[in-house]
């Protein structure tokens, strides 16, 4: 069964080295820019496996991001790992008070964001 994942990130490098890497996995990967297109495309999908979220963002931020997925019936139990340049233990524990699973620094390593994914996702 092929994983689904979304991914929201601000810019569109970064959602396109996600993409290529996780692509290269077999896992189908779709992507939002900011965390209103986010809530938008996860509309429009079947409940993705796990969601991979940056936290600085226009619009609405991760948190708020993850609020909201959090706050839909429907999303609560999907892994939501946030992949950010953000290091800081309190934005840390704010993450996983807001309901994210894992944390991954960038710059990140491929192997280690699918690693990451399929240990969250089963």
């Amino acid at each position: 069964m092929t994983m689904h994942v979304l991914a929201v990130d601000d810019s569109r490098t970064m959602r396109d080295m996600v993409r290529l890497a996780l692509n290269a996995e077999g896992i189908e990967t779709h992507v939002a820019e900011d965390g209103v297109h986010g809530l938008e495309v996860l509309d429009d999908m079947a409940p993705p496996d796990a969601i991979i979220t940056d936290i600085n963002m226009p619009r609405l931020d991760g948190f708020g991001f993850i609020d909201a997925v959090r706050a839909r019936e429907e999303y609560r139990s999907i892994p939501i790992l946030v992949l950010t340049t953000e290091s800081a233990a309190d934005m840390k524990a704010r993450a996983r008070d807001a309901g994210a699973t894992g944390w991954i620094v960038k710059p990140f390593d491929p192997a280690k964001l699918v690693k990451a994914l399929r240990m969250v996702a089963g």
